[in-house]
């Protein structure tokens, strides 16, 4: 195990402490000849280690936990032994509700990777961690798009889901009796990361159906509520145009997820589709006459 330096920034001092464990390096974190707290860095997996830093609760707030992790982190990262412990990540387990340090692991440049759950035992709570890490390849935050990418990593995501609106020449509604719920619904799924919402509902309806349409103007946007263990998410819903009904007869269904399709009238969509569905597909053949785009939530104006 690589000796331990004494690491200072001017205001936080990093000084070795003795640990029983060879695999957990241990520092005490003094300003102005004061011991304020600890740090440690745990080796676990070959080229990573997990850091903690914890600060006593009479020095909390004025920054010393961000000073003290800093150097932490930058010396376990540093490139060899000589002058750190040439870690490829490092990473620490911060439980869910423990915003403070989030906000601490995050202005020294480590990423959220995900939540970790588990059960210590039968009948106990689920413990949730964040996962924070950060790796030597990372870029410093001081140059240009670095601070961007640590944002895009923590910052909310929302789910979107692309659905098109396809009618017969009677004006009838193509509608999707799907494998994995009871009610039916438009054509479409959901966007993938870093695809367009009109690409990736042309795509959902030719891995669907095998059907190839293009994606007409949008029509409407409905933010949908959490639902039934869902997260919200935005619905965009797209011209599809006009099909016959024998164009259907060519479609290969995807078995895993569709079971049939049928063009239905809107007393027909009302008794297959959830309410909130049905108030969707209203809105865009509403937006479809009127040649407006519309928006709603849960299909309701707003």
């Amino acid at each position: 195990m690589t000796s331990q330096p004494t690491l200072d920034d001017g205001t936080v001092t990093l000084r070795p402490a003795r640990s029983p464990d060879p695999s957990r390096l241990a520092f005490y974190v003094v300003t102005d000849d004061r011991t304020i707290g600890t740090a440690t860095v745990v080796m676990t997996d070959p080229g990573t280690g997990a850091v903690a830093v914890e600060i006593s609760e009479r020095a909390r707030g004025r920054g010393y936990a961000v000073r003290a992790l800093r150097m932490l982190v930058d010396w376990a990262l540093a490139g060899t032994r000589t002058d750190g412990l040439g870690l490829q990540r490092v990473e620490s387990w911060i439980p869910e509700q423990d915003e403070a340090a989030l906000r601490v692991s995050t202005r020294v440049g480590m990423r959220r990777e995900g939540v970790r759950r588990r059960v210590r035992g039968p009948g106990e709570a689920v413990e949730a961690h964040v996962v924070m890490a950060r790796l030597a390849t990372d870029p410093p935050l001081t140059e240009p798009g670095a601070f961007r990418t640590l944002l895009n990593s923590f910052l909310p995501r929302k789910r979107a889901i692309g659905q098109m609106l396809v009618r017969d020449p009677d004006g009838r509604v193509l509608l999707c009796q799907l494998t994995y719920k009871q009610d039916w619904d438009l054509p479409g799924g959901v966007v993938e990361v870093n695809e367009s919402p009109r690409v990736a509902v042309a795509r959902e309806v030719e891995e669907e159906l095998a059907i190839t349409l293009d994606a007409g103007r949008l029509l409407l946007t409905d933010w949908l509520p959490p639902w039934a263990g869902w997260d919200d998410a935005l619905c965009l819903v797209f011209d599809g145009g006009v099909l016959r009904p024998s164009d259907l007869d060519g479609a290969i269904l995807q078995t895993r997820e569709i079971r049939s399709v049928a063009f239905c009238t809107l007393e027909e969509v009302r008794e297959r589709a959830t309410d909130f569905t049905a108030r969707r597909v209203e809105a865009a053949l509403a937006g479809l006459e009127d040649g407006s785009v519309r928006y709603t939530e849960s299909g309701r104006a707003v």
